[in-house]
């Protein structure tokens, strides 16, 4: 199925995955989504959460995956490592452009300590 751009907009969830895969770049896998959401994010998240939503953003088109080789230690196991898409990028590019017009001169609804990490 061939989708545009233009047609997919993220949920809350998938934005935050997508911001997370940004973000951790050659490191993205489950465990370390749920990681760098739950410390950025402040909020608990489930790994079945992370999973499910990378599935779904894999079926837009979204993400791409690949199996790493098993971890060199006793009994180490493969990784599936996730990566945006050039899709992707456009869909979280394009995202991001939108809150930023959105919340243009709301500043005083953002916390304080938001800078201050």
């Amino acid at each position: 199925m061939s989708r545009t751009t233009k047609g997919i907009f993220p949920a809350e969830f998938e934005l935050i995955v997508l911001l997370a895969l940004a973000r951790l770049r050659d490191e993205a896998y489950g465990v370390t989504v749920r990681r760098e959401i739950e410390q950025r994010g402040g909020r608990p998240v489930s790994i079945g959460a992370v999973y499910a939503t990378l599935a779904r953003l894999a079926e837009k088109g979204l993400v791409e995956s690949e199996l790493s080789e098993p971890v060199a230690v006793r009994g180490g196991r493969s990784r599936r490592y996730y990566h945006l898409t050039a899709e992707g990028e456009r869909v979280l590019a394009r995202s991001l452009a939108m809150l930023d017009r959105m919340s243009e001169g709301l500043e005083n609804l953002r916390p304080a300590e938001q800078g201050a990490k």
